[in-house]
């Protein structure tokens, strides 16, 4: 059931059918306690006014004996069906046993055979609730009695007259339920037919003036989320104008000594021209890694990999990767452990984006070491996280860019051309993505970039 409208319409359904029922079942018990309580108030009620009136004389038992014997016995007992004039049933028995009086709807057997209180008998097939006294002084029982089927009829009415109505009413009822609830979730109809109108390029808020207080937290998610992709547009247009402004820069540069090369006979003009046009490949190349590297991560959103990595052996692997270009600077990597135990290069993550992260971290140290430099590469183990220090002799980086030098394209004050702008915005990126941070620190003639990634 996947529709709003249907499942409302039947919870209220459901609900008020339920209702209904417990309201009929509450009635019907208390109905019931409370026509037993009258009911059995008015036999004993009847019963004693008999009694009284026997006692006062205003009856005359023998007489009504000699009538009983001398005429026609009373016509046979019937019950009054679909009425309740005839309900009480009325016999006058003296203490020997023989019937002195009956009213007209009493059966000639006796109603009960106790004396005195309350007692249910059945008579043919039908059952009677019976009050019994005796009058001592006139040696006389009177019984009073009603038939509990008028009484389940009288209750059993009053319930009938209560469900009826309800059935006649339900189909009305589910009408208006249903129009009320396609009333309510008319806003929700209006504001997706007004997303649907929209073009991929309007992202503009969602009015919620206009929309109920429950409808709100929906429309400030969809404003939040328009607004996340308006960033994400303009970080992409921002991203592919920098992108082709760095590499239309090398391309020209390319394409300058490729000239120089072609339009001179001098072998050294020559040589200093292709040298440059490695140097501008290698750089383009660089840039494009990048620029497949920040793909890559980004497209690495809820879809990380969980699986142990050894730090040491992935700093070895990059080291190996970068030695053209640590030989081509003249810089010497050594990687330092700690002797903790148990030892702390062994973390939890995504190798991919953990070997992103120590590269560029790496790259960035080897392009900034001066020439015959050493960078060191110290794994270590701080409180719940491990951290890679990557340590060079370069000039570092200002305080003043630190806030920005993970932008994407920023290259700070002392960067001398040297990279694309895009490393440390991979590693923030990355590290990200794994829950890590990253720090930067100077100690003496050494500058420190720390990655901290979580155990």
């Amino acid at each position: 059931m996947n529709s709003i409208r249907i499942r409302l319409f039947a919870i209220l359904i459901a609900t008020t059918g339920a209702v209904w029922l417990l309201a009929a079942a509450w009635i019907y018990a208390s109905t019931q306690a409370e026509v037993e309580r009258v009911l059995d108030a008015r036999l004993m009620e009847a019963a004693r006014m008999v009694s009284s009136l026997i006692t006062d004389h205003q009856i005359d038992p023998a007489a009504a004996a000699n009538a009983a014997t001398a005429n026609a016995p009373p016509p046979p007992f019937e019950e009054a069906r679909g009425s309740y004039s005839r309900q009480l049933s009325c016999q006058i028995w003296s203490l020997q046993g023989s019937l002195v009086s009956r009213s007209e709807s009493a059966p000639a057997t006796s109603l009960a055979s106790h004396t005195d209180g309350f007692e249910e008998t059945e008579i043919d097939g039908e059952r009677w609730r019976v009050y019994a006294v005796v009058n001592p002084t006139l040696g006389v029982r009177v019984l009073v009695g009603d038939s509990l089927e008028i009484r389940d009829r009288l209750i059993g009415d009053v319930i009938k007259g209560l469900l009826v109505p309800g059935v006649v009413i339900l189909p009305i009822l589910a009408g208006l339920i249903w129009l009320s609830v396609g009333r309510g979730l008319a806003p929700l109809t209006r504001v997706a037919e007004g997303l649907a109108g929209r073009s991929a390029a309007e992202l503009h808020p969602v009015d919620a003036g206009s929309v109920p207080r429950e409808v709100r937290p929906v429309i400030r998610a969809l404003n939040s989320l328009f607004g996340r992709v308006a960033e994400a547009r303009d970080r992409e247009r921002s991203f592919t104008a920098y992108a082709a402004h760095e590499l239309k820069t090398p391309l020209a540069g390319l394409k300058t000594q490729a000239q120089i090369a072609l339009r001179t006979d001098d072998p050294a003009i020559q040589r200093e021209a292709l040298s440059r046009i490695s140097t501008s490949v290698d750089r383009t190349s660089r840039m494009v890694r990048q620029l497949i590297d920040l793909a890559a991560v980004d497209a690495s959103q809820g879809i990380a990999n969980d699986e142990e990595v050894d730090i040491a052996v992935l700093i070895a692997e990059v080291a190996a990767e970068l030695e053209m270009q640590l030989a081509a600077n003249e810089v010497y990597v050594a990687i330092e452990l700690t002797d903790q135990a148990p030892p702390p290069n062994i973390i939890r993550g995504d190798r991919i984006l953990v070997r992103l992260a120590i590269r560029n971290l790496l790259e960035n140290a080897i392009q900034h070491s001066p020439k015959g430099g050493e960078v060191r590469c110290r794994v270590l183990a701080r409180y719940d996280v491990v951290c890679v220090d990557i340590l060079d002799q370069g000039p570092g980086i200002p305080q003043a860019d630190e806030k920005r030098v993970t932008e994407r394209f920023f290259r700070g004050s002392k960067a001398q051309g040297h990279g694309s702008g895009l490393g440390l915005s991979i590693v923030r990126m990355a590290l990200d993505r794994l829950g890590g941070t990253l720090t930067f620190e100077r100690g003496g003639r050494w500058f420190v970039a720390r990655a901290a990634f979580p155990l």
